[in-house]
């Protein structure tokens, strides 16, 4: 259990990924978790008022396990496997954040002000969730996909569009990060 719950390398966590996506392209599969949301709204009967929701859902299905999957693997981990102690981020970040406001994570992933439920109570933060979510649904139907299935399966098929649509994705993360959300926290 010991070997599961630390945090993995990253040459063996994308050795792991590299033979996912070989299995998945020998099996003609692509991957995407942006794509189960058209599956869900033709499941829901869309396929009838909208075109593009008009196609056999049940050939995806395989992907909709994929997504239940990653939920379930994701609540296992926090409330079974996180080992708080194990999380370092570097000083420089927290020093970055605490002159934003935001106090150091403190064994988490995440700072609490930006990602915990207190964010619920503040209009403005309901709001810019809002419009982050509309921009990121636009985003992912504009460039033809979301994040995991550019960067995951389309380069791993040599897909120039993916290759392009990863480039916007760390420029658009870097202003972001940069620029706009001294400007929104303050």
């Amino acid at each position: 259990m010991d070997i599961i719950s630390q945090t993995w390398s990253w040459y063996f966590s994308g050795f792991l990924i590299g033979l996912i996506m070989l299995a998945l392209i020998y099996f003609g599969k692509s991957f995407g978790m942006s794509s189960n949301l058209r599956s869900l709204c033709s499941m829901a009967g869309l396929g009838k008022r909208v075109a593009f929701f008009d196609f056999d859902w049940k050939a995806q299905r395989w992907n909709l396990v994929v997504v239940l999957g990653a939920m379930l693997g994701g609540f296992v981990a926090v409330h079974f496997m996180s080992d708080p102690s194990n999380v370092a981020i570097n000083p420089k970040t927290i020093a970055q954040l605490a002159q934003l406001g935001i106090e150091a994570p403190n064994g988490k992933l995440v700072p609490d002000a930006l990602f915990g439920i207190s964010i619920l109570e503040s209009p403005k933060s309901i709001f810019i969730l809002l419009i982050g979510g509309v921009l990121i649904g636009f985003g992912s139907r504009y460039a033809g996909g979301c994040t995991s299935g550019h960067a995951i399966s389309g380069l791993s098929n040599l897909q120039i569009p993916s290759l392009k649509a990863v480039i916007g994705f760390f420029i658009g993360g870097l202003i972001m990060a940069h620029f706009l959300l001294p400007l929104i926290v303050k």
